[in-house]
């Protein structure tokens, strides 16, 4: 006897095709668009098929945050931490500026799938290899995700142009050197100089372990005797 299959077994369904077709309806509509309904369409099968493989909106959003994050795994091959956390900052950027309407969702959602749970495996012990405690390594990459998606949050557009006189509101005269930094500053130098600051800070507190906690402080007064004030 011949199983009963649905329309999207027969056609070769499978998890990876959903969350690529979700991602393009969402990168085309927007995230409000997205429904199993109309991902089904995309895909040319029935909306209740989709469940074999994903079981529910939540685990649809997931996936997606997965299908963005597989993006920017760093090349393989031996390279210093600097320059695996450098190539994972800008795979990361590019992958939010390839599909803007899935920022807030990365933002907002930690999507703890294996996938992702393998990535950051990965990324930990590399840290860990390189002299970071497990604690400040995990602090490492949490800061630098968390920088990466501020500036593609951020995506300023072009500045206008102002001309010597009034525009908007403004003058040139007035604030000479705002507009002197805006003509010579650039969005994706901005990143690179905030990059390589963070890299040198981590380079900082690489070997130092982190703190426990708010630490005593001990004041010392005129007559030499130690005075313990605790935080708080």
């Amino acid at each position: 006897m011949t199983a009963n299959r649905g329309r999207g077994q027969r056609a070769g369904l499978t998890r990876q095709a959903i969350l690529q077709a979700a991602v393009r309806l969402a990168d085309q509509e927007g995230l409000t668009a997205l429904s199993m309904r109309r991902i089904a369409a995309e895909l040319g099968v029935e909306a209740m098929t989709l469940y074999h493989h994903v079981p529910n909106k939540n685990a649809l959003l997931d996936g997606m945050v997965e299908q963005l994050i597989s993006e920017t795994a760093p090349p393989p091959g031996p390279s210093s931490w600097q320059e695996s956390l450098r190539a994972y900052a800008h795979a990361f950027l590019a992958a939010l500026s390839a599909h803007p309407n899935l920022v807030a969702l990365v933002a907002s959602r930690p999507a703890m799938t294996p996938h992702n749970l393998r990535t950051m495996e990965a990324m930990l012990e590399s840290l860990r290899s390189a002299g970071f405690e497990l604690t400040r390594a995990y602090d490492v990459l949490h800061s630098l995700a968390a920088f990466v998606l501020g500036h593609a949050a951020a995506r300023p557009g072009p500045m206008p142009d102002c001309p010597p006189g009034r525009s908007r509101g403004l003058t040139i005269d007035a604030y000479p050197l705002f507009f002197a930094a805006v003509a010579k500053s650039d969005a994706r130098s901005r990143f690179d100089f905030a990059l390589e600051s963070l890299l040198h800070g981590f380079e900082a507190a690489r070997t130092v372990p982190p703190s426990s906690g708010p630490q005593a402080a001990v004041e010392v007064g005129s007559g030499g005797q130690q005075t313990v004030t605790g935080p708080g």
